[in-house]
């Protein structure tokens, strides 16, 4: 595997809207994690679909609900039923939309799937903190992986502490799916990092490392700048599902 110690440079939590438009002056330095990209000598094993999921009642609610909200964000809908329905969702919108455009459409998805005052609330009673990076962690092992599928807390160092902040996602459901790092950076990564930050005020940094299809997700962590970020320059899988190219066209 070709690994890469990936450093970042922790700034103070600013708004979207500075997330969006300033790049801040560094103060920290620490690592991020280590980054691998997909190579020639993965496994079609690794890339076939081995994961069997049954979906219980919430779970198929929340599927068809999130499928839904991307379906209306696109204006693009489908007959698939499932987990099926949210990956051709997500396909479409990889196919006929630009990253921008991409990124854009999950971010209203969202806006149509979470309700803003249940969200305005839980950042006022629940702002950035050790009790809350720790929250947020558990919520997503227990509540989120019908979409991200198996996962589990995992400590890492926060100013010189041990804190249970990380997520690790041992195979990407919707990844396994797809086989396709495009849809994993521009309808996952990207989006959910700034809706998070936008919503709760909590920085997060997804690290997926496309050897084994896992990923972390570091609560409290701000993640490199688009420039920077080496998901997004990654060559896409050679089985990739989504626009079969096996390049990083994928990501444009």
């Amino acid at each position: 595997m070709d690994a890469k110690v990936i450093t970042h440079n922790m700034s103070l939590s600013p708004t979207l809207a500075q997330w969006r438009s300033l790049r801040l002056k560094p103060k920290h330095t620490f690592v991020v994690g280590v980054f691998a990209r997909p190579s020639d000598n993965i496994t079609e094993e690794t890339l076939r679909k081995t994961t069997v999921y049954n979906d219980n009642w919430f779970d198929k609610l929340a599927i068809n609900h999130l499928s839904k909200s991307v379906q209306a964000a696109t204006g693009i809908s489908n007959n698939k039923s499932g987990f099926d329905s949210l990956v051709e969702a997500a396909t479409v919108a990889s196919q006929k939309f630009n990253t921008i455009q991409q990124q854009e459409i999950i971010l209203d998805a969202l806006d149509r799937a979470f309700p803003k005052p249940i969200l305005s609330v839980i950042r006022r009673v629940m702002p950035p903190s050790k009790i809350a990076r720790e929250y947020f962690a558990v919520f997503t092992t227990l509540f989120c992986a019908w979409l991200l599928g198996p996962c589990e807390v995992r400590e890492s160092e926060v100013n010189g502490k041990r804190e249970k902040n990380v997520v690790h996602i041992k195979k990407c459901r919707v990844l396994e799916e797809t086989n396709c790092v495009g849809i994993c950076a521009n309808l996952c990564k990207m989006p959910s990092q700034i809706f998070i930050k936008d919503s709760f005020g909590m920085p997060l940094n997804m690290v997926p490392n496309f050897d084994d299809m896992s990923c972390e997700m570091i609560f409290g962590q701000e993640p490199p700048s688009s420039t920077d970020d080496p998901a997004l320059k990654q060559p896409c899988y050679k089985l990739c599902k989504a626009k079969k190219n096996h390049g990083t066209k994928c990501l444009t």
